[in-house]
């Protein structure tokens, strides 16, 4: 007999929280207004909060086995919520090119709508390549949310450029993927 694994559990929680410190992140940027040192740290700390959980629930769901179908669709749910609204803030305050936010968005939300289309033949688990994006992303993303000296801050273009190749090239390989297992089995 296998045992169920109740939804309520701490991978889930942390889950929520992440998608709880969304809203909460968004309004210290729109205090900050990207010009106040103190609301910009804040802002970027409780991003940097909000994606460390990111990282901590998958360890637990998996450690722990408190996998659920839950968490499978909250978890990427909430990062996408919370990167998404870091990068539409930080265009709309003319921190980054509008661009550069929609190639993100549009590969986060196709490679979603990917793993829908195939979800009834297999899984496309997250890559390694895949979790480097996340990862540049992050640091990108904090980079330009703290109030850094000018030839600091200009590191943070190339730090984007580079999670925006990543981000391509890592969506290339999952519509690839996403078109083996669709493929009828010979």
């Amino acid at each position: 007999m296998v045992a169920r694994v109740p939804v309520l559990n701490a991978a889930n929680a942390l889950t929520a929280l992440r998608l709880v410190l969304v809203p909460v992140f968004a309004a210290s940027v729109i205090v900050s207004g990207t010009t106040h040192a103190g609301w910009q740290m804040a802002a970027c700390l409780i991003f940097v909060v909000a994606s460390a959980t990111d990282l901590v629930d998958g360890w637990i769901a998996r450690r722990f086995k408190l996998v659920t179908s839950v968490g499978k669709v909250a978890d990427p749910i909430a990062d996408k919520a919370l990167t998404g609204a870091a990068l539409v803030l930080l265009s709309w305050y003319d921190r980054l090119p509008w661009w550069v936010t929609a190639v993100i968005l549009v590969r986060e939300w196709g490679v979603t709508a990917l793993r829908f289309w195939v979800i009834r033949r297999g899984v496309i688990a997250a890559s390694r390549g895949g979790k480097i994006k996340t990862a540049l992303q992050i640091l990108a993303i904090t980079w330009y949310l703290w109030p850094l000296p000018a030839d600091l801050a200009a590191v943070g273009p190339w730090i984007m450029a580079a999670a925006v190749v990543v981000t391509v090239v890592t969506g290339f390989d999952y519509v690839a993927q996403a078109l083996r297992l669709r493929r009828p089995a010979r």
